[in-house]
């Protein structure tokens, strides 16, 4: 637990030096490159900062052991700064919409032909970027993590954007000079769609929906192997932060001594929390079996 809570915090770190670099070289180059789009890039990449920065006290503060207040940890505090995440999503998006629209109806100066090659780069970094993010999302099973990989995959392809509109204006010349315009309204819808792909499965963990099929299906399984056990009843499975807390009923037979079947309780659960590192607690309820005619 301790290993996934440093991975999480190291990558979250190494992703907003990362946000940072980029909104300085993007501002730079869209200031001197006389690009709209790259602007707009680079403003996208001003709200990554921010919200990196929320990644990290989301993931620290959700770190916090269980408490009296708490009895199920403070792992809730990770969706809640995924939450954020996506609200300065949607204010860059928007911000970019309006100066894009304002943009194509005023006079613009062609873009700077080296603007393709920072593009570019961009492009390689953010997609690298994404690669590690989202690889150490799945390893600590961190929905915040995993929200700031797609976040960077959106950057990416906003850049991808980008480098269209000014690709058609060098090419195509002065009468296509808004295309770098269109470019940056195109991205700002990209990254509201991006927003509303961040937000859905995060609200979906935030209210406890039933999405965890597999893993249940892999609870039962292994609560089956505990000798005593003749069959699972209700198995209720809620995320919170990068860890699972379980509810699982278990059947045993009715006139099984009250010890005898504390003890096997205790079996299952020691049994299944060594066999799954994402789950922090599992709470079992014992039930009488009986055979059906």
């Amino acid at each position: 637990m301790e290993f996934r809570n440093k991975l999480a915090l190291r990558t979250a770190l190494l992703s907003s030096i990362t946000n940072a670099v980029m909104a300085v070289g993007k501002g730079i180059a869209g200031v001197l490159g006389h690009s709209d789009a790259l602007l707009a890039d680079a403003i996208e990449s001003v709200s990554d900062v921010f919200s990196s920065i929320l990644v990290i006290i989301g993931i620290r503060y959700a770190q916090k052991p269980a408490d009296d207040d708490h009895p199920y940890g403070h792992g809730r505090a990770e969706s809640l700064s995924t939450f954020a995440v996506v609200a300065f999503l949607i204010v860059s998006a928007t911000y970019i919409l309006n100066e894009g629209i304002r943009n194509l109806y005023e006079e613009q100066v062609m873009p700077e032909s080296f603007t393709l090659i920072v593009l570019v780069a961009i492009v390689l970094i953010k997609e690298i970027s994404f690669q590690y993010v989202y690889r150490k999302g799945k390893q600590t099973n961190s929905s915040t993590l995993m929200a700031d990989a797609w976040h960077h995959r959106s950057d990416a392809i906003s850049s991808v954007i980008a480098l269209a509109g000014v690709g058609i204006s060098l090419l195509l010349g002065p009468k296509f000079v808004h295309a770098d315009d269109w470019a940056a309204i195109a991205a700002s819808l990209f990254i509201y769609y991006n927003a509303y792909k961040i937000f859905r499965p995060t609200l979906g963990e935030f209210m406890d929906e039933h999405m965890h099929h597999e893993l249940i299906d892999e609870i039962r399984a292994i609560a089956f192997e505990v000798k005593g056990v003749k069959a699972t009843e209700k198995c209720w499975v809620r995320k919170s932060g990068m860890f699972y807390q379980v509810d699982l009923h278990i059947e045993v037979e009715p006139d099984l001594p009250v010890e005898k079947g504390h003890e096997i309780s205790h079996l299952a659960k020691d049994l299944i929390m060594s066999r799954i590192e994402t789950i922090a607690n599992v709470h079992i309820h014992i039930e009488p079996h009986y055979k059906k005619n």
